[in-house]
């Protein structure tokens, strides 16, 4: 592992290069300073700050009722921890959507207020011009193309995107308008393998994957599923890199046992 001395630090143009050099990109999902700073020293190359954060760390069943309160608080935490870790801030649904104006202001509140050096937009070319004029205003933005998981009452859930022609062709129209309009990256989530490639190799800028199989230029994952903190759903697309719910468990009752039996605390957690 590399010292903290030695670490890059990870910026739009370093991803960029990442990508024409062939370096595969990592990023993860992180809401909390403990986290972050971990892997800021480790060097993960990315964090966002995913809207994800309503389901697995408020309790929501979606990433809906997110409000910009909830994330720059949350991304005040991470931006704490980073030293060489590019943080990429979600913006929540409703907070680009209904204008131009209102996306400008509020994706410049990440940078301004919460220190992220970017910010997320789900959507494709109906999105294009917010992204031109953020980028414009020296606004780095990350798009998000495929299951956007905004938008799951319009998709009547969490479906794979852009198996038939048509679908697929839209997609890879939408990930050309994000690159021409000044995105630094995008997210393709939830799309067929064959088509994530064909759209990684026509773009000058990264694509990061979620369930995009292994031709993107990046990977991103949720923090909470390949730790594997949670037992009733693991989508297909994740690998558990830990058990934590388990190895939780058992310390909690290790905890709850040896407090009810007093063997916690003992004499050597105790003062004279």
């Amino acid at each position: 592992m590399s010292t903290q001395s030695e670490m890059r630090t990870i910026t739009t143009a370093v991803v960029k290069e990442m990508k024409k050099k062939g370096e595969k990109i990592t990023m993860l999902t992180a809401y909390d300073f403990g986290t972050a700073a971990v892997m800021d020293e480790i060097g993960v190359e990315m964090i966002l700050i995913g809207d994800s954060l309503g389901m697995v760390v408020l309790g929501y069943e979606s990433t809906l009722p997110v409000t910009m309160e909830d994330m720059i608080h949350h991304t005040k935490a991470v931006t704490r921890a980073t030293k060489h870790t590019m943080v990429i801030a979600d913006m929540p649904f409703m907070s680009y959507q209904a204008s131009t104006d209102d996306a400008i202001l509020n994706a410049g509140r990440f940078l301004k207020e919460a220190g992220a050096q970017g910010v997320k937009l789900e959507g494709g070319s109906e999105i294009s011009e917010k992204v031109r004029r953020m980028t414009v205003a020296g606004i780095p933005v990350m798009g998000h193309l495929g299951l956007t998981p905004q938008s799951i009452h319009q998709f009547g859930g969490f479906k794979i995107q852009g198996k038939e022609n048509k679908a697929a062709k839209q997609l890879k129209s939408d990930a050309k308008k994000l690159e021409e309009s000044g995105a630094f990256s995008v997210v393709l989530e939830g799309i067929p393998a064959d088509l994530a490639k064909e759209i990684s190799e026509s773009l000058t800028i990264p694509t990061i994957g979620i369930g995009a199989g292994p031709h993107c230029d990046g990977q991103v994952l949720v923090m909470h599923d390949m730790l594997g903190m949670y037992e009733k759903f693991t989508p297909k697309f994740v690998k558990k890199y830990a058990n934590l719910n388990s190895e939780m468990k058992k310390a909690f009752k290790a905890y709850i046992d040896e407090v009810k039996s007093g063997v916690f605390p003992g004499p050597e957690h105790s003062y004279k």
